[in-house]
């Protein structure tokens, strides 16, 4: 009888322990995180309408005047872009106190011209330049 009763205690931490969760489906647990996304995007969005509207408002109105300065520094910056060849041969910009802008070139520039026959000297061994 006392094996018995010494049985029942050693069962009874097994016994009473709860069932493992048995895995929710996983489509109930995407549905569920999905309304919640959808409820948080509403909400934003109906909190940024208002500033949304101002700003198509201010970029109807700047339209023309952007239109304008695209067509006026659009000939300046392809002169520009062409006489850059590469923009990683060049430091960054720096501002100088007079607000001129200086933009060095960290690498040597190629030679435009061919390499030159070496001139001949004269009778007297002089070159002339």
């Amino acid at each position: 009888m006392r094996v018995a009763l010494l049985l029942c205690f050693l069962a009874a931490p097994a016994l009473a322990e709860e069932p493992p969760a048995t895995p929710r489906a996983q489509g109930e647990g995407v549905s569920l995180m999905e309304e919640g996304m959808k409820l948080v995007m509403r909400g934003m969005m109906q909190e940024m309408q208002p500033a949304l509207d101002e700003m198509g408002k201010a970029l109807e109105e700047a339209g023309p005047a952007l239109k304008g300065l695209g067509e006026e520094i659009g000939p300046r910056l392809r002169q520009l872009i062409t006489m850059i060849d590469d923009i990683r041969n060049y430091d960054a910009p720096i501002m100088l106190p007079n607000g001129d802008i200086l933009i060095r070139r960290n690498a040597p520039l190629p030679p435009k011209m061919g390499p030159q026959a070496a001139p001949e000297p004269g009778p007297n061994g002089e070159i002339e330049l």
